[in-house]
């Protein structure tokens, strides 16, 4: 068996797999690197958290699914996905975390939702089947191999179907050392819109932008 080859300098972007990884900065300790392809920017791999420290971080999290204002955070991503997809509907709510809010709000809607998440809802009953809409909030930036889970929820998706994906957009380098997304230590990837357009010609989808931070893609019929 091949060992895996570790995301540095160099390496194939985890993102796309079509741009070779280039230095982009340093910040407090950790090395960042910058696909000259989909712009993506990712973390060298030798900056991750281990599994275990990564669970400590997310056992802190608090997901409230009665905060009025996570809810109001939430419906950034629940109001036009409810504009995309009929009653009724099948869903997946990939990397739920500990309280799964979304997934509740979307079941008051009248759709159908189900779990996984590798810490908390570990189903592989869940991965097991296709659905109608998949929505990962605030996931895709833990992503150590973005790539696969990507192409994983493609094979999830029902022709025709929707992923949400909410996610704060890298816009500005300037910025980025100072950047309360780029402080937690969890966060080992970053997109821009470009990126996710990226991902979106690669696979086949259709990509709409329909609010800051929020993107829609379509798998045609």
């Amino acid at each position: 068996m091949m060992a895996e080859v570790i995301l540095c300098e160099g390496s194939a972007c985890s993102v796309c797999g079509q741009g070779r990884l280039t230095r982009f900065r340093a910040v407090q300790g950790r090395e960042y690197l910058r696909c000259p392809h989909c712009e993506a920017t990712i973390m060298a791999q030798a900056n991750w958290l281990t599994s275990e420290e990564e669970q400590t971080v997310y056992n802190l999290h608090d997901n409230d699914p009665a905060d009025p204002g996570y809810r109001a955070f939430l419906n950034k991503l629940v109001v036009p996905l409810l504009e995309c997809i009929q009653p009724g509907a099948l869903g997946l709510d990939f990397g739920c975390g500990p309280g799964p809010a979304l997934a509740g709000m979307l079941r008051e809607a009248g759709m159908e939702v189900k779990l996984y998440d590798p810490f908390f809802y570990p189903s592989q009953a869940a991965l097991g089947r296709q659905y109608d809409f998949i929505t990962c909030t605030e996931v895709v930036e833990h992503l150590h191999r973005p790539a696969k889970v990507l192409r994983q929820l493609d094979g999830l998706l029902k022709p025709g179907g929707w992923l949400g994906v909410m996610t704060c957009f890298q816009t500005c380098d300037e910025r980025f050392d100072n950047w309360h997304y780029r402080r937690d230590p969890t966060h080992v990837v970053f997109y821009r819109e470009k990126t996710l357009a990226q991902i979106a010609d690669h696979l086949g989808w259709v990509l709409s932008v329909p609010r800051k931070d929020v993107a829609i893609f379509h798998k045609p019929l």
